[in-house]
């Protein structure tokens, strides 16, 4: 099972590169995945980002489910694209917030939502 390092510590991943346990998760684990998806070398990840990877988080903690991403966008104040600007593909963004993999009709209708 592929794994990141975080100060010491070996955070598993499922082989397509989502968290393997959703409480493994935190800032510095968010960096290290986003690094790894190509989205961000840089951390902290920039407050924008933040936002939207926390909102998800709480989104699916009381849903179970993926947010539509100008949903998130209205709810944050920002503007209805920021999902796109931040992420360009929004399952990398799912990966980035620790959440588990997604149900094939889910990440059918996700993958169809990537920026081209």
């Amino acid at each position: 099972m592929p794994a990141i390092e975080i100060e010491g510590k070996k955070i598993e991943l499922t082989d397509d590169g989502y968290l393997a346990k959703y409480d493994d998760w935190n800032e510095k684990v968010a960096c290290a995945i986003a690094d790894r998806e190509g989205v961000s070398k840089t951390c902290p990840l920039t407050q924008e980002k933040m936002e939207i990877i926390k909102f998800m988080r709480d989104y699916y903690k009381k849903f179970s489910a993926f947010p539509i991403p100008r949903y998130v966008c209205k709810n944050l104040h920002q503007p209805k694209e920021c999902t796109y600007e931040e992420f360009p593909d929004p399952i990398a963004a799912w990966k980035i917030a620790g959440l588990p993999d997604l149900e094939p009709e889910v990440y059918a209708f996700i993958s169809k939502l990537k920026i081209k």
